[in-house]
């Protein structure tokens, strides 16, 4: 598999240091917490606003304030420089509020002062809301749609990605679990036999009963027969829903079913590598906003998955309001014109990884403590991950498993 090339890169942990300048930034972000896809229309929850502002106010603290501890070379500070940034969500009530929520939290409002502007005639003109600024986010098509879905690979556009996600239902490995379960699902009609009829309460719905239970536990009062509830289920129902969800994302032999995280990998390297040759003229900032399986799909692709000492974390499910960041750095002395690019040989990619919402406190290495039962049932491990390799190689190593979704993977496996 190419993706192993990609594994002697990923062992080694290396800090930021003080001489190196940040030329830009790649993030993908998962939604805030939301209700659950049983109940449509899926909404992003007061919670999940405020996990999504905290995480688009932890970046603007890393990458764009003026005190920010790694600042973007030329990025405007205050004032946001439309130029500059790059915003997308599929249209959805989950992923696009989440992006706008986000960018509330990178951009603020700037106050009357920098947000007013002097007219002609001698008036003086305030943005509303306290300076407001607003930011616009692309509608992407892919993933429509998707929190609605209990299946996510089911809201996107590949038929040969559904159709290799649909051959895991017939795998030795899914059969075994069905049938090891069953009694433990069964166990569980006290608890959601409002929802799912008993028909229902099998492996093959391990997400959406894990989604019910996950959402109530955060925001019901009262929950039926909650004494079922023990910290041992809702860590199997985690583990379960995890796997069952990893599975329908990657295959190791079978490299269509991670279309998601192979076009992720594409749009990523495309980005970068603008903001490297046209610096004035492409976003110095990019942001996406996607589903957890899509996190799950590229994890599996970089061979994350199977990095020792994670504990599982890069093929659980990503928290709500998880992300991902690559950095372009350099430890070379940049330019004080944004005109003049460094020369890409003295370029690295840095990659982070904050499941949960970002904040000082995930950048911590280490194990999670136990959480309260009321807590979200996580399968933890490491909150985030960060890791250096030069651009070439970078790009060499993903070029071998990501292609363009509009024109080679098309090309490789829907035209024959």
């Amino acid at each position: 598999m190419h993706a192993s090339l990609f594994l002697p890169l990923l062992i080694s942990f290396l800090p930021s240091t003080a001489a190196e300048t940040v030329l830009g930034v790649y993030i993908f972000s998962r939604h805030g917490d939301r209700t659950s896809k049983s109940t449509p229309p899926t909404v992003l929850t007061p919670l999940g606003y405020s996990q999504i502002f905290a995480s688009g106010t932890y970046y603007r603290n890393r990458y764009i304030s003026s005190s920010a501890s790694s600042q973007i070379a030329s990025i405007s500070p205050d004032v946001v420089k439309l130029g500059q940034i790059s915003a997308s969500a599929p249209l959805d009530n989950v992923l696009m509020p989440s992006a706008q929520g986000f960018l509330q939290g990178l951009y603020p409002p700037v106050g009357n002062t920098l947000g007013e502007e002097a007219l002609r005639d001698g008036r003086n003109v305030s943005t509303p809301l306290d300076g407001y600024q607003l930011i616009p986010v692309q509608t992407v098509t892919s993933g429509t749609g998707s929190e609605d879905s209990a299946w996510l690979q089911g809201a996107g556009n590949c038929a040969n990605a559904i159709s290799s996600s649909n051959e895991y239902f017939s795998s030795p490995e899914y059969n075994q679990l069905l049938n090891s379960t069953g009694d433990f699902y069964k166990g569980l009609a006290p608890v959601v036999n409002a929802t799912f009829g008993a028909d229902q309460l099998t492996y093959k719905n391990a997400y959406t009963i894990f989604d019910l239970i996950n959402v109530a536990e955060i925001h019901n009062s009262t929950i039926p027969s909650s004494n079922l509830l023990t910290n041992s289920t809702l860590s199997s129902l985690a583990a379960l829903a995890a796997t069952h969800e990893f599975a329908l994302a990657y295959n190791v032999t079978d490299p269509i079913r991670a279309i998601s995280g192979s076009v992720l990998a594409a749009q990523v390297v495309t980005a970068l590598n603008s903001t490297i040759v046209t610096p004035t003229s492409k976003p110095k900032i990019t942001i996406q906003f996607g589903a957890y399986g899509s996190f799950q799909s590229f994890f599996g692709l970089a061979n994350l998955s199977t990095v020792p000492g994670t504990n599982g974390m890069f093929s659980a499910i990503p928290d709500y309001a998880s992300s991902m960041a690559f950095e372009l750095v350099t430890n070379a002395t940049a330019s004080s014109s944004p005109s003049t690019p460094v020369d890409p040989k003295d370029i690295s990619v840095r990659f982070l990884f904050h499941n949960n919402t970002a904040s000082n406190t995930s950048e911590l290495r280490g194990d999670e403590p136990v959480r309260d039962r009321r807590a979200r049932p996580v399968v933890p491990s490491v909150r985030q991950q960060h890791r250096c390799l030069r651009r070439f190689g970078f790009y060499r190593h993903y070029d071998q498993w990501c292609w363009d979704w509009e024109y080679k993977w098309r090309r490789r496996w829907w035209w024959g």
